[in-house]
């Protein structure tokens, strides 16, 4: 039977209470964006599949609470991860100063392997504070795949996910893991030890 998807991607949306975490998420995966939203109560996930460069990959995209009360919670979510969204708004410094914070914590928590892509959300906005330039700063002093986004514009929202799944892509073929995930592998390993069997039987 053939496969839905090659392989599944476990991606973190991180950062800060009220950066457009969910905001991001439900563009991305529902293409809709939502003026108000209902905080996060510990974590959500929704999952999407895209092609990429000809190659159906699902990613399965976990939003999480951004508040202090509910950070501990998840840090057991990063087991698995392999890639992350940090995300901060260009209209709150203090989202943006506690970047350090963030990255310590994926440091301590993630799997070295993790691709983290750093993003600045609200980029259509006139109340910015943060310049890009600094974003720029921060994410190449961490060595950091870097986008200014909108969710509100739908600016740089694929772009950001799709390229975030390409490094993921690399960083698996770095470490020599083939396309399929392992559950798969043994899938299609199982599917042709029956063809060669019937094979066998009918000679």
């Amino acid at each position: 039977m053939a496969l839905d998807f090659a392989a599944t991607y476990k991606i973190l949306v991180l950062g800060d209470s009220n950066v457009g975490k969910t905001c991001i998420v439900h563009r991305f995966c529902d293409e809709r964006y939502y003026d108000t939203y209902i905080s996060t109560i510990g974590i959500d996930f929704k999952q999407k599949i895209v092609n990429l460069d000809g190659v159906p990959i699902k990613l399965q995209i976990w939003d999480t609470a951004g508040q202090e009360r509910f950070r501990t919670l998840t840090t057991a979510y990063y087991r698995g991860a392999m890639g992350i969204i940090l995300l901060y708004d260009v209209t709150n410094l203090e989202s943006f100063n506690h970047l350090t914070y963030w990255l310590q914590n994926i440091e301590e928590n993630a799997s070295p392997h993790v691709i983290t892509l750093l993003a600045g959300n609200k980029s259509d906005s006139n109340d910015r504070v943060v310049d890009t330039d600094s974003g720029k700063k921060i994410a190449e002093h961490f060595d950091l795949p870097f986008f200014e986004v909108s969710c509100k514009d739908n600016v740089n929202i694929e772009s950001s996910f799709m390229e975030l799944a390409r490094k993921i892509r690399e960083k698996r073929e770095q470490k020599g893991y083939s396309l399929l995930d392992t559950n798969e592998k043994i899938n299609v390993l199982n599917q042709k030890n029956e063809l060669s069997e019937r094979a066998c039987s009918a000679c």
